[in-house]
């Protein structure tokens, strides 16, 4: 058996899916571990369809030939795996270090079921220890750095190896805030997708209902909202 944290966590997430459920597959190194597992369990007759995240995930489930679908083909998803950057003891998350945050946020509020998968790193009394990405529109995004220095931050347009400006998958850019600790994560969130020319923050909040955390020791400890 593994003892590598971020697999135990993925493969115990891919136990939870079933035959005819729609799957929001996440994003990042955790997730990889989740798509892989259910690539395997798929050639072994598992019969689902997955709603990917990103690029990169997507190209993985098609090498993993998990069979994808359309979000005008669905009405729901029934179960969503992705990992976080950090979450606290109330579930709040924050996410967007690989920078697929809208993507992963418009499939979590559309399942009926998140679970987040990560190792003991990633888990904090309080959020703040990663700096908050924020998806932003190309255009006039040097006002919304400024706006965001405002409310307390210190924001850097994230960038590539070339120093140009790193592009999501949705064509936009990431602002990531060192806010440092976020005393209410819900109120800041609402704050920050107010300020024009914002698309989304990575606090994702009220999403995840259980997490499932892979440790070096080899077990599994798995949380869940009373």
């Amino acid at each position: 058996m593994s003892t590598n944290p971020k697999q135990l966590a993925g493969e115990r997430a891919a136990s939870y899916v079933e035959d005819d459920m729609v799957v929001g597959l996440g994003t990042g190194s955790t997730a990889f571990f989740a798509i892989k597992k259910l690539g395997e369990r798929v050639s072994r007759g598992l019969r689902i369809c997955g709603i990917p995240t990103s690029e990169q995930s997507r190209i993985q489930a098609e090498a993993e030939k998990i069979p994808l679908v359309e979000f005008n083909a669905i009405t729901s998803i029934d179960l969503t795996i992705d990992g976080a950057d950090e979450f606290d003891p109330h579930f709040n998350l924050t996410k967007g270090g690989g920078g697929a945050l809208l993507r992963e946020k418009i499939v979590a509020s559309l399942s009926r079921s998140e679970i987040i998968i990560a190792d003991e790193s990633k888990s904090v009394v309080q959020l703040g220890a990663f700096p908050l990405p924020i998806e932003v529109i190309p255009f006039g995004w040097q006002a919304i750095v400024r706006q965001l220095a405002e409310l307390g931050s210190h924001p850097t347009l994230r960038t590539t190896n070339d120093h140009s400006p790193f592009v999501t998958d949705n064509g936009n850019y990431i602002i990531d805030c060192d806010f440092g600790q976020i005393d209410d994560p819900p109120k800041l969130e609402k704050t920050i997708n107010r300020i024009c020319g914002v698309v989304e923050c990575g606090l994702f909040i009220g999403l995840a209902d259980r997490i499932i955390i892979g440790k070096t020791d080899g077990t599994i400890e798995e949380r869940t909202l009373e």
